[in-house]
This record gives C-alpha cells, sequence and structure tokens, in this order.
C-alpha cells in the first residue's frame, strides 16, 4: 500500500513532505536530539561531498577526536567504520537519529554529515542543530525531485540561511565554507554568517592552491594564509582533490587546529573509497573505479584520464540509475560517447525501469552503431568482464557509478554486488586461465 501512495503523491507533494516532517519531529524527540551536545558539520552539494566527509573525518580521528560520520558510502562511529548498504546519501529519519544516539553514547564529539538535497527538502535532518555548513560545488543532479536547477538551489541555500538561526555552542561560531568556484556561490556568500571563508582556484578566494605539481602518486601544492604560505603534500592526486583538501583545512581551521598538525595529517590520507580507485592488476592496463554519477564529475573523471600521458585507449563500463532524473542521462552518454574509445553500457540499479525503456532513452544519444566501439552488454558482470578482456598495454578501463556500493537494486530483488570484488574476481580468472 505505502508503494502505491507513493506513487500517487509525487516527491515534492506538500503532503508526503508534511508526513517527513512529522516523522523528523517524533525521531528527534523519541531519541532525545541526541546530537544537542556535538558540534555539528553539513557537507552539501552536487560532487566532492563524500570525499571531503571523509577526509575532515579521518583527519580529525588522527587528531584523537571522536568522531560521527555518515557518508553516501561509509559510516564512522568513534572507533569503529561501516560500509553504507542504505544505497542513501541521507539517511531515513529515524536510522540518523538512531545512529546520533549510539555516537552519543560512544562519546563522540563532532558529527561530520553529508547532506543531499533529498534530505533537506524531506525534512530527515530537521532537529540537527549544525555549527558548520560546507559548500563543494553545484551541477545538475535530483531534477526528477526538484524539476528545476532553480529549486535545486533554492533548497540547498536553506541550509545555509538556517545556520545563523541556531544556538551557538561553546568555542564554535557559525562557519559558512564556500568554494568561489561554483557558479551559484555569490547567493550563497550574500548571506549572513559569523564567519565566512572561501577556496578554489580564483585569486579572491580565502584560501587558493597553487603551483600545483603532480608527480606520480603524489601531489604538491602551496596554500597561503594570512600569515604564513605552507607547502601541502598529499597522496590524493588530481585537482579536484586538491578541491576537497582545501574545504577540508578551512574546516580544521575553524576547529582550531594548528597549521603543523594539519600538514602533518594531510600526507596521511591516500584514499577515499570508490574514487578514483585503482585495482592492482598483473597486466599493463590501469583498473579505475569511480562514482561519477553527475554530467560534470563523469567528465571531470575521463578528462583526467585523459590526461594521463601513457593511456592508448580509455574503456568505459557505464550505465545510470534508473527511476531517477532522466534528463542528465541524455548528457552523460554524449560524454562518454565523446571522451571514451570503447563504451559499454550496462545494467546499474535499475529499479522498476525495464530495459526496453532504457534502450530508448540511450540510442538516440549514442552516434556510434553497436559493434563500433560501442557494446550493450546487459548483465554487468559479463559487462565488466568484456571490458577486461579486451583491455591491451596501457589501456585504462573504467568502471562508472556503483564505485564501493555493496548491493545492486535490480527489477525484482536486490543483490549483494560490489565492483571492486568483481573486478577482483575476474582479474584472478584471467590470470589463472592465461596460455603461458
Amino acid at each position: 500500500m505505502l508503494q502505491d501512495l507513493k506513487k500517487i503523491f509525487a516527491l515534492d507533494n506538500p503532503a508526503r513532505l508534511l508526513y517527513h516532517k512529522v516523522r523528523a519531529i517524533i525521531a528527534n524527540y523519541y531519541y532525545g536530539f541526541p546530537s544537542k551536545n556535538m558540534t555539528i558539520i553539513w557537507v552539501t552539494w552536487t560532487n566532492g561531498k563524500t570525499t571531503t566527509c571523509n577526509i575532515i573525518a579521518k583527519w580529525l580521528r588522527w587528531t584523537w577526536k571522536k568522531v560521527f560520520m555518515f557518508s553516501t558510502v561509509n559510516i564512522i562511529i568513534g572507533d569503529k567504520e561501516y560500509q553504507n548498504d542504505t544505497k542513501m546519501t541521507s539517511p531515513d529519519v529515524f536510522e540518523l537519529q538512531r545512529l546520533l544516539k549510539i555516537a552519543q553514547k560512544e562519546w563522540c564529539e563532532i558529527a561530520i554529515i553529508e547532506t543531499a538535497s533529498h534530505g533537506i527538502k524531506m525534512n530527515r535532518i530537521w532537529g540537527l542543530e549544525y555549527d558548520i555548513a560546507v559548500l563543494t560545488n553545484i551541477t545538475q543532479d535530483h531534477l526528477d525531485l526538484h524539476r528545476t536547477m532553480k529549486d535545486y538551489v533554492n533548497t540547498k541555500l536553506q541550509l545555509f540561511k538556517r545556520l545563523i538561526t541556531y544556538k551557538r555552542k561553546p568555542g564554535i561560531k557559525k562557519t559558512a565554507i564556500i568554494n568561489i568556484n561554483s557558479e551559484y556561490s555569490d547567493l550563497f556568500m550574500a548571506e549572513t554568517f559569523d564567519s565566512i571563508y572561501t577556496y578554489g582556484a580564483w585569486k579572491n578566494a580565502n584560501l587558493e592552491a597553487k603551483n600545483i605539481k603532480n608527480s606520480g602518486l603524489i601531489t604538491k601544492f602551496e596554500v597561503t594564509v594570512p600569515s604564513d604560505k605552507i607547502i601541502v603534500e598529499t597522496k590524493l592526486i588530481w585537482d579536484f582533490n586538491i578541491q576537497n583538501i582545501l574545504a577540508a583545512i578551512w574546516v580544521f581551521i575553524s576547529l582550531w587546529i594548528k597549521w603543523e598538525e594539519i600538514t602533518k595529517i594531510i600526507k596521511l590520507i591516500n584514499w577515499v573509497p570508490g574514487r578514483m580507485e585503482t585495482i592492482e592488476n598483473n597486466d599493463w592496463f590501469e583498473v579505475i573505479v569511480d562514482y561519477a554519477h553527475t554530467p560534470d564529475a563523469l567528465e571531470k573523471v575521463l578528462e583526467t584520464i585523459r590526461w594521463f600521458t601513457s593511456v592508448a585507449r580509455i574503456i568505459t563500463v557505464f550505465w545510470a540509475t534508473w527511476d531517477r532524473d532522466r534528463t542528465k542521462r541524455p548528457i552523460m552518454w554524449e560524454i562518454v560517447s565523446r571522451l571514451s574509445n570503447v563504451v559499454i553500457l550496462t545494467q546499474d540499479d535499475d529499479y522498476s525501469e525495464k530495459i526496453e525503456q532504457i534502450m530508448k532513452d540511450v540510442l538516440p544519444w549514442i552516434e556510434r552503431k553497436q559493434w563500433d566501439n560501442f557494446w550493450i552488454i546487459p548483465t554487468r558482470r559479463e559487462a565488466i568482464q568484456t571490458a577486461l578482456l579486451m583491455a591491451n598495454k596501457w589501456d585504462v578501463v573504467l568502471v562508472a557509478w556503483k564505485w564501493d556500493e555493496h548491493v545492486m537494486v535490480t527489477n525484482n530483488w536486490i543483490v549483494k554486488w560490489n565492483d571492486k570484488e568483481v573486478i577482483t574476481e575476474i582479474l584472478k580468472w584471467i590470470d589463472d586461465n592465461k596460455i603461458v
């Protein structure tokens, strides 16, 4: 019956939004507002949220802080880390409050929460009095809910408008941290905060990365602050990770962490699950998994791979989540076709959509004909296996979209699935069956 009601009432139907708010109020009172005594850090926008959350959380743990973190990929409570198998960036409000209650009992003092526009719109974060709000960037996403970019932007803006209205906690200012390169940054900077910090690649940003040098597995750059200039060295390579690091640095400064500690900690982080993550193999080609769920993210990943001077071909295994924003599908397929040498379309989370409908959406936007470096292989394992078998020396195989998820939703049921595990299994099978 609940599924039938969901079909009748649109995602943004006032009755449905009121229902979610009532649930949020009940959940907060039931669990006793567990976040009241924590410093709450929100990280929001389209791309970079999960990476930024993980950087902040891992850095704080290395300074002996007890933290709670909820991201699209993983959950951290004190000394323990868990996979996020909910397939939700912003969880059900009862689940979020339950986890915060556990974090409270574990004496967690800081909560880092990745916040999607669904979570704001559906009142899943109601009752959480946050202190620091981080804006990473904005590109098209979630128009199945928002219908227009204007509503998408305004929904995110509400998070920043509310920041100053919440009670201040001892020693913590109401702080906004904004990527000045974002197209809509001016709207957010126009709001009133105790402190506002900007970062990015423009000269008028408060925190700017200069003299960037990528050398193999290490990226070095300079950061100038009012009283000093420091050299940052990190294993999180590529320019988009630099932006995430700059955001995290501002969070640390807001929490009164010393520069000496910040620079030491930056060197320790070498990866974030599912983000440009390389799968080791015994051949002379690269295998990379990445979330890349928006046009902007997908284009950046493919352009970054093309930047590798030694790349022969890019073989992209790609699809898109269904029952979601259809307007971004043609944009993403055009990007994949333009920036990949070989494209293999396959299944992802099908939800209720049938393969026939998906094909109707795909084919008009792929200029290539099937078998012209373009294949449609519905079964994801077979698609990945095909890509790995056709890879030659200096090729890069990009397996996009599902990143570090551990389940896949098909038309009929939820199945256990992890791209990295499947890739590792197939690579082992290839090694075992090589003709010597």
